[in-house]
C-alpha cells in the first residue's frame, strides 16, 4: 500500500518534467543575463515573473490532474457498481426461471428408475418420493423425462389406476432425475420407510436403481402461469 501511494501517477510525472525543464531555463536565462549588467535589473525580475506565473500554472495542472485522477476512479468504482448489480440480478433472474422450471437445467443429481411390475405406486407414494427429494435438497425434479416439476405441480390417478402428474399419464416404469447433492438426495431415497423402503418392501413388491450423475441434463420446461390472487406490492 505504501508503494502505490507514493509511485506518482503519469499526470503527475509529465507536470514533474515540465516544471524541472521551466525552472531549468530560467535559470540558464538568469546566468545569461548576469553578464549583461545594463539589462540585468530589468530582465532578472521579469524572470522572476516569469517564474511566478510559471510556478501558479504548475500548481494548476497539478490540482487538474488531481481531480481528473479523481473523476476517473469514481467512473471506474461506479462501472465495478453497476456491472456487480447487474451479475447479481442476472443471476437472481436465471435462479427464479430454474425453480419456476421455465428454462432447462443441469448439474450434478440422481437418475431414479422404479421398477413396477404389478402397477402398485400410488400417486400418493410418489408424492412422499418427490417430497423426500425435496427435503434433501433437490433443486430440479422430472418425471419420465417429461414432466418438470414445480411449486404448485399435483398428482392424481385417472380411471385406468394411472398416475397423473400435471396432467400428463406417467407410463411405466417410472423415473425421476433430480438435480443437486448426489450423495445426499440418494441417502433421501433410501432412508428407512422412504422411496426404496416402500417399492421394494411386500405391498409394493417392486425395485429402485439409483444412478448418481455428475452432469444431469434436465430439458422440460413449463409454461409460467400468471397468479390469480397475488400482486407485486
Amino acid at each position: 500500500m505504501l508503494r502505490e501511494f507514493f509511485r506518482p501517477s503519469r499526470g503527475q510525472f509529465v507536470v514533474g518534467i515540465a516544471l524541472f525543464l521551466t525552472a531549468l531555463i530560467v535559470v540558464m536565462t538568469l546566468r545569461a543575463q548576469a553578464n549583461q549588467p545594463e539589462f540585468s535589473n530589468v530582465r532578472q525580475a521579469d524572470l522572476i515573473q516569469l517564474l511566478d506565473n510559471v510556478s501558479a500554472e504548475t500548481r494548476r495542472l497539478e490540482d487538474e490532474v488531481n481531480d481528473l485522477e479523481q473523476a476517473r476512479t469514481e467512473l471506474m468504482s461506479g462501472a465495478d457498481r453497476d456491472q456487480a448489480a447487474r451479475e447479481e440480478a442476472n443471476r437472481r433472474l436465471v435462479q427464479a426461471q430454474i425453480i419456476a422450471g421455465t428454462v432447462p437445467a443441469t448439474g450434478p443429481g440422481v437418475r431414479i428408475e422404479i421398477s413396477d411390475p404389478e402397477s402398485r405406486v400410488t400417486a400418493e407414494l410418489l408424492l412422499d418420493a418427490v417430497e423426500e427429494l425435496r427435503d434433501a435438497g433437490a433443486e430440479v425434479i422430472e418425471l419420465n423425462d417429461s414432466v418438470r416439476l414445480v411449486m404448485r405441480s399435483h398428482f392424481t390417478t385417472d380411471e385406468q389406476g394411472r398416475i397423473v402428474a400435471d396432467g400428463t399419464v406417467l407410463e411405466r416404469p417410472l423415473s425421476i432425475e433430480a438435480i443437486g447433492d448426489p450423495a445426499t438426495l440418494e441417502a433421501g431415497a433410501r432412508f428407512r420407510g422412504g422411496l426404496v423402503s416402500e417399492v421394494e418392501g411386500d405391498r409394493v413388491a417392486g425395485s429402485v436403481t439409483i444412478q448418481q450423475v455428475q452432469d444431469l441434463r434436465i430439458d422440460s420446461t413449463v409454461e409460467p402461469q400468471p397468479n390469480q390472487f397475488a400482486r407485486p406490492r
